[in-house]
């Protein structure tokens, strides 16, 4: 198989729309340029927003881009927790929403269970597999740090908050610890780079990689 070109070379900055899967807008962009692709992180197919897609010799960029901060917003719904912490999983439980929220706890250095329907490795397969063939597994905690936790709305239901976390923690992890699931959910920063930024997949743009590295 030939080798993927080097070139060109640079930092796509993505709004990924609801459904495809993050792997997909990978793909599509690797067809437009016949370059070798790759990603900065990935979001769930029913998440929107900000993905960082590497472009030819900028994939070496990676492991400088993989550990930035993300900033999301969600909207919380606090009366069903599901089977994957998002809309597409299936109801485990209805209840009523909680009165005041206790977020205090949810804010700094805290350790969340990892989802069962996550990319992470269990005895060499993705969770998610698993999840998909009915295999319960034990899943992983995973110590992450929430920044910045404020809430935007508040209805009888749902709760919309804005969030600053470290990289790799599970935003569906946070709300099934409030006792629901995530009814969307939307990736707004990476580290400097923004979702005002951002182009839809088929009209992108690269930065250059000298111009990626000065803003870090």
């Amino acid at each position: 198989m030939r080798p993927r070109a080097l070139e060109p070379a640079g930092v796509a900055l993505v709004d990924k729309p609801a459904g495809p899967s993050s792997f997909a807008i990978v793909a599509q962009i690797r067809r437009m340029t016949g370059a070798r692709t790759g990603h900065a992180g990935t979001l769930d197919p029913f998440a929107t927003g900000l993905l960082l897609i590497l472009s030819g010799r900028a994939t070496r960029l990676q492991q400088s881009l993989v550990g930035l901060d993300k900033r999301y917003v969600t909207e919380i719904d606090l009366t069903a927790t599901t089977t994957t912490g998002d809309p597409e999983g299936e109801v485990v439980e209805r209840h009523e929403a909680p009165g005041p929220l206790e977020l205090d706890r949810l804010r700094g250095e805290i350790e969340l269970r990892v989802p069962a329907a996550s990319a992470v490795k269990i005895d060499g397969e993705r969770a998610y597999k698993l999840h998909r063939r009915g295999i319960d597994v034990e899943m992983p905690v995973r110590r992450s740090t929430v920044y910045e936790l404020d809430v935007l709305s508040r209805d009888a239901t749902s709760v919309t908050l804005d969030l600053r976390v470290s990289s790799g923690t599970y935003i569906r992890s946070i709300a099934h610890a409030l006792g629901g699931h995530c009814r969307t959910l939307r990736r707004t920063a990476v580290g400097p780079f923004t979702i005002d930024e951002a182009t839809p997949p088929d009209e992108f743009t690269l930065l250059g990689e000298a111009e990626v590295l000065a803003r870090l």
